[in-house]
Formats: C-alpha cells, sequence, structure tokens
C-alpha cells in the first residue's frame, strides 16, 4: 500500500512540475460587440515597445463574433497589453496590464456617446 502511495505522490509531483514549466495559460476569446469590423489585434507583454504581429488569426473580425486568441510564445508573464484597430478608418484602442493568467474571455463594446471602446474581462 506504501509504495502504491508513494507511486501515486511522484506522479502528481510530476505532472506539476510539468504544469510549472509549461507556463501560465495566457489564451483568451475576444469578442467584437463594437458595432464595427475589426482589421487587426495585437497582443504584446505590458508596456513592451513593439506590438509584434496581428494575433488576429483571419482577415477581419466582424461585429459579433468571438475569436480564439491562442499563445504559443515562451514568455510566462500574466500581464499583456491588447490593441485593436478598426476596419473603417484605422483608429485604434488599447488596454494595459490585462491579466491573461486569471480571465479567458475579452469582450469589447463601442460607446456612441462618449466615443470610447470599453472592455469587459471574463
Amino acid at each position: 500500500m506504501k509504495r502504491w502511495l508513494a507511486i501515486g505522490l511522484m506522479l502528481s509531483s510530476l505532472l506539476l512540475a510539468g504544469t510549472l514549466l509549461a507556463g501560465p495559460n495566457q489564451d483568451f476569446t475576444l469578442v467584437n460587440r463594437t458595432g464595427y469590423v475589426i482589421d487587426k489585434v495585437f497582443v504584446s507583454p505590458s508596456h513592451s515597445e513593439d506590438w509584434e504581429n496581428d494575433v488576429l488569426g483571419r482577415e477581419t473580425m466582424d461585429d459579433g463574433e468571438a475569436v480564439p486568441i491562442h499563445f504559443s510564445r515562451g514568455i510566462t508573464t500574466c500581464a499583456w497589453d491588447l490593441k485593436v484597430v478598426y476596419k473603417v478608418d484605422d483608429s485604434s484602442a488599447v488596454w494595459h496590464d490585462i491579466d491573461l493568467c486569471s480571465i479567458s474571455k475579452i469582450s469589447i463594446f463601442w460607446n456612441q456617446s462618449s466615443g470610447q471602446t470599453t472592455a469587459k474581462y471574463e
């Protein structure tokens, strides 16, 4: 019995170590509730000087669409910045310090009366 307990503890430790080495899960679903088509989406470590490549994974994102954003980077930070660029006029909206380790969905909204794009994190 002690032998099986020891083997179980060893396997649990190995699984935990593998999870820690793989890094945090930073994947999320982006939902467009702005009323406009999104042309590009950028996600970079917080306050980075470079937005890097468009991560949308398709040409555009229509209003009402939800798109999974997957990370294959080796960066283990949880704090990320998000930038969306609208197709209609190349204007953009930016959010800083989003904890992608604790959320799985970001819904963005356009408020016509305030002229602001806001985000809801889930």
